[in-house]
């Protein structure tokens, strides 16, 4: 990774232009071609040093209603148990935790009854009653920027 791979790095976490063409827009302040800023973002993915680019939108400000659910999963059900929570498109991130409530996924719905309603859908599809619904009582946002 040079220096260019840097920029490029801190410009597209921070400023990423919301147009047509961004990294037509993004070649003017990098001073390289556009087919050579794809290029290297192909190459930076190729690297996992990226791994995705896109786009973080408030639920809150667009009416949604999002909260976090843990669960207690007996190993030998995990697997079966995520593939389930996954075939929900409400599911935006589905993660295991090494505690006794071990996998913890959130849910952005539109509405609390929507909430509940997949929850209780949940605990029917794997038989399991060990799930906690927990919404936020206050947002802490905490904007992670890395300077490279």
């Amino acid at each position: 990774m040079d220096d260019t791979d840097r920029n490029i790095l801190n410009l597209i976490q921070n400023n990423f232009p919301i147009t047509v063409e961004p990294c037509k827009e993004l070649t003017h302040t990098l001073n390289i071609t556009e087919e050579e800023l794809i290029e290297r973002i192909k190459k930076l993915e190729e690297n996992n040093i990226i791994r995705e680019i896109g786009p973080i939108f408030s639920s809150k400000h667009l009416g949604y209603k999002s909260t976090l659910v843990a669960m207690k999963v007996q190993q030998e059900k995990l697997k079966e148990t995520v593939e389930i929570i996954n075939s929900y498109y409400q599911v935006t991130h589905n993660y295991g935790r090494y505690h006794d409530y071990n996998l913890w996924f959130t849910l952005i719905c539109e509405s609390d009854e929507e909430i509940n309603r997949i929850i209780e859908d949940i605990k029917g599809r794997t038989g399991i009653n060990e799930i906690y619904n927990l919404p936020a009582e206050k947002m802490f946002k905490i904007k992670v920027s890395f300077d490279f």
